[in-house]
């Protein structure tokens, strides 16, 4: 099922097609599961069963860049499974690490998947310390259907989450405590989250209709790697060089955001908010 809303406008430019596709294995190896691992023609199919799930990563670090990949998802019953694309350095600072994530998170037959996307700063989402800046969208399009671009943009100003080109969410860089600023690799897998994946818990992955596939094509890797010379300039998901959304990008998101935004960590009364001071609360 697909929420209604408004015909998807044009954001008016399409970094997806600015920057070149790559096969997979030109940019990425399998990170573990690999016997849950194929790649057919630049096409990755990676999946989940009773008794392992799969996930790859970048062979560079970068500093900045545009990180995509066209992502098919499983249809049907998939509670409690997340498929992702993102961005980490779990592995070089553990317990203090940074991330920048897409994750697909299952549902139940007549319910749309939840694309939600977050932040962690420095160890936010380790351990007792889990400060995530999550906000979560339905998608105006059934994700199971067919391939769909998915992007996340990493400058040193902003982060911009992207599907099909539309921007769905900027994160600014207000200040350094709230902003990655090391180098991260770029990330995606499929896993059991059934604690918390699948409206807060309430269910499960059934492994009565495993596997659960996800299918990827269309990688891109494209910016300033950690060895890169420092005159290597970040890139732009906009028409202009030195970044930011123009006017018709910007009313694209909205327009998504006006639609299909389901939740939004900066306007949850519940959270401390002394924790996430780029939502300025009071």
């Amino acid at each position: 099922m697909v929420p209604s809303g408004n015909a998807q406008p044009s954001p008016g430019y399409y970094p997806s097609s600015k920057f070149r596709t790559i096969g997979f294995y030109q940019g990425f190896r399998n990170l573990w599961g690999p016997q849950h691992q194929k790649v057919e023609q630049n096409s990755l199919t990676i999946w989940l069963d009773s008794s392992s799930g799969s996930g790859f990563k970048s062979n560079r670090a970068y500093r900045s860049g545009y990180f995509g990949a066209a992502i098919k998802l499983h249809p049907g019953y998939t509670a409690g499974v997340i498929t992702s694309l993102y961005l980490s350095n779990n592995e070089a600072h553990p317990g203090n690490h940074d991330e920048v994530d897409i994750e697909f998170l299952g549902t139940t037959p007549g319910k749309p998947y939840t694309l939600q996307t977050n932040v962690y700063i420095r160890g936010s989402g380790d351990g007792s310390k889990i400060i995530g800046r999550e906000m979560k969208f339905h998608l105006w399009f059934d994700p199971t259907a067919n391939f769909h671009n998915y992007a996340i943009l990493w400058t040193p100003n902003e982060i911009i989450f992207l599907v099909d080109d539309i921007p769905l969410r900027t994160y600014k860089k207000k200040s350094d405590s709230t902003f990655p600023l090391r180098p991260m690799w770029v990330y995606g897998s499929i896993w059991d989250a059934s604690p918390w994946a699948t409206e807060d818990g309430k269910y499960k992955a059934d492994y009565h209709y495993q596997p659960f596939y996800g299918r990827y094509t269309n990688f891109k890797l494209s910016g300033c790697s950690e060895n890169s010379p420092a005159s290597c300039r970040p890139v732009s998901a906009s028409p202009y060089p030195s970044g930011g959304l123009s006017s018709q990008q910007n009313s694209a998101m909205q327009w998504a955001q006006k639609n299909y935004l389901v939740y939004d960590y900066c306007k949850d009364y519940k959270r401390d908010h002394s924790q996430t001071p780029e939502c300025n609360w009071a």
